[in-house]
């Protein structure tokens, strides 16, 4: 009988320890010519650890860097880098600075000088500069909204990137004539580089029809500045960018799978573009776990895989995460079940605005609420499925991994 908790435990630390970004990045920088100058600037919740591999690799060719990444996410100094944490989800006053003193530095660079441009997620709450006319606050209201109704990833970014002087391919524009070299590591489904990060180095796919109609579908509130901006299209094209994407959800997902073969498990990655509502993701995953010894699709013992991005439509006053409400949520369908468990989690160690990267449940977490007069029901309704998962002592915490890219699910079963 396999020790399913001991190697839930396994396959999260190993797997975040595979898709760490810094041996991708180092590679992508081997033996790169330049002709001109190298300035760096690193954006995301994983900026620190691609920074930190792009000056082992390069070292002291880098003129000078920018390091932008959320509060506690940075790991010490690193020379010739300036370190800026700022808030995340939502801007604050030092993702302002980090973006002026980015903008700023990319004054000194000529058309013979190359930017190297490090994403990862986060970078648009990261990064940001209001186009003239909004203020900071205008941006943090609309998106508050944005996170707290449902939107996906890229219809919330679809927002943001109309109303800044650094997203939307506008940071690219003001450097050039000089060349960025873009590294990514993506935490949007499908890649689409105008949507990670807010696209700060990519020409904007989407319209300012489009970015409407996400304003109509969610009833977003936004004065009449706002939405002229919203109505003006943005950059189309860029001539002076490289782009090149080193991990995404399916290097997550690939890499689960393979350490779960280690320990002795089926592997069977089933979905990498998961996008539901969560809490009916963990009602889907919950049903097909509980059919997994009758319905002879998998063969335990196995590790049935999903990899994505789930939302979340706030309606409670609760605190918790999307990871954290498909763990919860799938508790009530595995009630009562032995010989499976089901962990979900944030590859970036931080599951919404919470301590947690997710959480891990069986067939006893909701008795044990039950007993404590509790029940997975009530957490639910009122958002609030970290509690939930607190008094089941069922979160998951990893601290900030230097990694982000998406979440998984997995059911491990005997």
């Amino acid at each position: 009988m396999k020790d399913l908790y001991r190697d839930a435990k396994i396959i999260i630390d190993k797997t975040i320890q595979t898709v760490h970004p810094g041996k991708e990045t180092r590679s992508a920088l081997k033996n790169r010519q330049f002709k001109g100058d190298i300035y760096l600037l690193a954006i995301g919740k994983a900026a620190y650890t691609m920074a930190k591999a792009a000056s082992e690799e390069l070292g002291d060719k880098i003129k000078r860097g920018i390091i932008i990444t959320k509060y506690g996410h940075s790991l010490g100094e690193i020379e010739g880098m300036e370190i800026i944490e700022a808030g995340h989800p939502l801007p604050d006053d030092n993702s302002v600075k980090g973006a002026e003193k980015a903008i700023e530095m990319i004054q000194d660079m000529n058309e013979i000088d190359e930017l190297i441009f490090l994403i990862s997620g986060g970078g648009s709450a990261l990064f940001e500069k209001p186009l003239p006319g909004i203020t900071l606050n205008d941006i943090i209201g609309i998106n508050s909204q944005l996170l707290s109704c449902g939107a996906d990833i890229t219809e919330i970014n679809m927002i943001r990137k109309r109303l800044s002087c650094v997203k939307a391919g506008r940071f690219a524009e003001l450097c050039a004539p000089a060349k960025i070299f873009t590294i990514i590591m993506s935490d949007v489904l499908g890649d689409k580089i105008d949507a990670i990060a807010s696209g700060p180095a990519a020409p904007d796919l989407s319209t300012s029809e489009q970015a409407m109609n996400v304003i109509r579908k969610y009833q977003i509130n936004v004065n009449n500045t706002v939405k002229k901006y919203i109505e003006t299209e943005t950059p189309k094209q860029l001539d002076n960018i490289e782009t090149k994407i080193i991990a995404n959800v399916n290097t997550l997902c690939e890499s689960a799978a393979k350490i779960a073969v280690e320990l002795g498990y089926n592997p069977y990655i089933v979905c990498t573009e998961m996008n539901c509502e969560a809490r009916e993701a963990g009602r889907f995953i919950s049903a097909i776990a509980k059919q997994i010894n009758s319905a002879k699709i998998f063969n335990p013992p196995c590790a049935v895989i999903f990899g994505g991005e789930t939302v979340v439509t706030i309606k409670g006053a609760g605190k918790g995460g999307r990871n954290q409400e498909i763990a919860l949520s799938a508790a009530r369908g595995i009630d009562g079940i032995d010989k499976l468990i089901i962990f979900s989690l944030g590859s970036d160690g931080t599951d919404g605005p919470t301590d947690a990267a997710g959480g891990i449940v069986d067939g006893n977490t909701c008795r044990r609420l039950l007993e404590k007069g509790m029940t997975a029901e009530n957490f639910l309704a009122d958002n609030d499925s970290y509690n939930g998962l607190s008094e089941a002592d069922a979160l998951i915490k990893t601290g900030p991994t230097g990694v982000n890219i998406n979440d998984i699910t997995v059911i491990l079963c005997n």
